[in-house]
């Protein structure tokens, strides 16, 4: 990881906007693989690589300008418990790296790919504390534990992949002020690290834990490491506000990628209710109107809703000359 450049900015610069891509774990699913699991699509990544990589070049074909690794529930202590040396688990860790990057390279080796496009970049994605607890609470940020606790838990996983190619690390459905405040803290150990932090929410205004969002991005708008700032898996209803939330208090750009509606069932590990968007590029248009400048999906989103994104950021680069 270089920290001498800024990744996201660059392609702002360029862009429209920058189209991230959808749903790693329930595109899995989606594919018949069953991941009632504590490790969810960590469980594929050790299983089944070749999976995890056919749902990221699928993702790249739709157009997607960053693509996330399978990083997010492949925590060193939930590999641990589940056996795995500390050796195997940054041999894991650097795989979810490397499969993203080999996806991405074969992408770009076709002549029609590179046409009118930028190098896809790849995100080190880094799950909450309450993902490795696989209870549902990194829709709450009710566990107890501490900032110091949670230091220590975030640092090991950093320090592997920021050591890694990727380009930037996502720490993503943060619930919680102390969380946040720990991701600041360990960044601060890393200062050639470039990230994304992005808040899980409850409603227009509140984090998951029931801190203000724009607090808490008042909180780590001065940690230099972090390059953006945002809202992820919360109901696509929520995005707009939430975007304007944090427009009215970051100079950072502003990433938002939220989920289909549904609601997560961490009892029976299922998603119940019905999805409340029916046109992904129509919805992304008011968000963009807010302020949001890196868009795509979290959970239940596929590669035909990535591939509407790329068709509006196509269109809004096309009016730019």
């Amino acid at each position: 990881m270089n920290g001498t450049n800024d990744p996201l900015v660059e392609r702002l610069a360029r862009a429209a906007f920058v189209v991230l891509d959808g749903a790693l774990a329930t595109e899995l699913e989606r594919r018949g693989f069953d991941l009632r699991d504590e490790l969810w699509s960590a469980r594929v990544l050790l299983e089944r690589p070749d999976a995890v990589r056919a749902v990221h070049a699928s993702y790249l074909a739709a157009g997607a300008d960053v693509i996330t690794t399978s990083s997010y529930q492949a925590t060193p202590q939930g590999l641990a418990r589940r056996g795995l040396s500390a050796a195997q688990v940054r041999e894991v860790l650097e795989r979810s790296v490397r499969l993203a990057c080999d996806a991405r390279d074969e992408y770009w080796a076709s002549a029609d790919a590179r046409r009118g496009r930028a190098r896809p970049l790849i995100a080190a994605s880094i799950g909450s504390y309450g993902a490795f607890l696989a209870d549902g609470s990194e829709f709450r940020g009710d566990y107890a534990l501490g900032e110091d606790e949670l230091v220590a838990f975030h640092r090991e996983r950093v320090a592997i992949l920021a050591a890694s190619p990727a380009d930037v690390l996502a720490f993503e459905t943060i619930p919680s002020w102390i969380e946040a405040r720990a991701i600041a803290r360990v960044l601060g150990e890393f200062p050639a690290a470039r990230a994304w932090i992005s808040f899980s929410c409850r409603d227009e205004r509140h984090i998951a834990h029931g801190e203000l969002l724009a607090d808490c991005a008042r909180l780590v708008e001065p940690c230099a490491s972090l390059i953006a700032i945002g809202v992820n898996c919360a109901a696509p209803r929520l995005i707009a506000a939430l975007v304007r939330e944090l427009a009215a208090v970051t100079r950072k750009p502003i990433v938002a990628y939220p989920n289909s509606g549904e609601t997560w069932d961490a009892r029976t590990r299922s998603w119940s209710g019905t999805a409340d968007h029916v046109d992904f590029a129509r919805e992304a248009a008011t968000w963009l109107a807010a302020g949001a400048r890196v868009i795509g999906g979290c959970c239940r989103t596929t590669p035909r809703d990535i591939a509407e994104l790329r068709a509006l950021a196509n269109a809004r680069e096309s009016t730019r000359g």
